[in-house]
């Protein structure tokens, strides 16, 4: 890989742009080709970034909870289109919301529709329901309890009939929970961090632990400045809520290793079940939806963006809130993580641009 090609000059611009810490691992047919690390992972700016650090990963959690299904799905304990209620029973009998007025839900809601965001939820993470949840748990709200909370929620099309980024992924949480019998954490350490070596990943950390979690801060882009904003993340639903969609908490080697091992396959899913999670799996009018936030090379497949088949995207993946970022591109044996901290960062859109750049230097 080149080592000053265009990669390196677009971490650089970020680094412009004063991003207070950033961290970019790439690797090509298993071994590491490039690095760059930036600025320092502590409010003081006195600790230099060196790879230990932790950090809040958000949305990129999905690929691992959906990875966790998928398992689940390999061993036909699950399967995709299972209505969500056999798993979840206040799941059932749902309604919709259709301009101010609440209708009866005539589709029933599966487990491949909350893969796909097609379940019709939202990410109202502040709704009179879980605020009512929170209240009544004092402020605990544990995984699978937090499910009886988000149901009584309306759900704002018919399951299937679009795309909406949501909760979905935290409801699969609860699911692999009931499944399993265990805490989702748990299932998630014993079945993909312990199997690979992931010794420094976690969906609920311990407080003795968040000083490890490099300094967070939120963009302010009036001023332009990026303000501390704690360790902590805003979708924690309570104190032993483990958040399926953004609660893991990694650093930058524990997860190039496991994108390393969806990349090669076998050891987390067979190869066929990782072409099927990175296929299209979303209708038309889904589609249609999902490019709102997405660009048109890219279709949605079983939790991850994927190629839309004919066009010139190689790669699948996803990315999280506070800049997290990774791609697999397997017809060059790469792939690479990006991770920063910082919620509103006003790198959240180009740093897709990362997947090119990459690209264009292994090549």
């Amino acid at each position: 890989m080149k080592q000053n090609g265009e990669t390196l000059a677009m971490l650089k611009s970020f680094e412009k742009l004063g991003i207070p810490a950033m961290d970019c691992l790439v690797y090509h047919k298993g071994n590491c080709v490039f690095r760059y690390q930036s600025g320092f992972s502590d409010e003081a700016r006195k600790k230099p970034v060196d790879g230990t650090e932790r950090y809040n990963i958000y949305s990129c959690s999905k690929v691992i909870t959906c990875t966790a299904v998928m398992q689940l799905v390999e061993k036909d304990v699950i399967r995709l289109d299972d209505a969500v209620y056999e798993y979840l029973p206040e799941f059932k009998n749902m309604k919709k919301l259709v301009g101010e007025r609440l209708e009866e839900v005539k589709n029933t809601m599966t487990v491949r529709h909350l893969l796909t965001m097609t379940a019709g939820l939202t990410y109202n993470t502040a709704s009179e329901n879980i605020k009512r949840g929170m209240e009544e748990t004092g402020g605990r709200m544990q995984t699978r309890e937090a499910m009886k909370y988000l149901a009584c929620d309306p759900l704002v099309f018919e399951p299937g009939s679009s795309w909406r980024y949501s909760l979905c992924h935290d409801v699969l949480a609860a699911i692999v929970e009931v499944v399993s019998g265990k805490r989702f954490g748990l299932y998630v350490k014993e079945n993909i961090f312990d199997r690979i070596g992931m010794k420094r990943s976690n969906f609920l950390l311990p407080e003795n632990e968040l000083p490890e979690i490099a300094a967070q801060y939120r963009f302010d882009a009036q001023s332009g400045k990026y303000n501390f904003c704690g360790p902590k993340i805003p979708y924690k639903l309570g104190s032993e809520y483990e958040s399926g969609g953004a609660g893991c908490i990694s650093t930058v080697d524990d997860y190039i290793a496991f994108l390393e091992n969806l990349r090669s396959g076998e050891r987390l899913l067979r190869r066929d079940t990782i072409t099927r999670m990175t296929s299209p799996e979303i209708g038309k009018a889904a589609e249609t939806a999902y490019h709102r936030m997405s660009r048109p090379e890219y279709s949605y497949g079983l939790g991850v963006r994927c190629p839309e088949p004919g066009s010139r995207a190689l790669d699948w993946g996803w990315g999280g809130a506070a800049g997290a970022y990774l791609a697999i591109i397997p017809p060059l044996e790469t792939t690479f993580f990006y991770v920063q901290h910082v919620l509103g960062s006003p790198v959240q859109q180009p740093r897709k641009d990362l997947t090119d750049a990459v690209i264009r230097d292994i090549i």
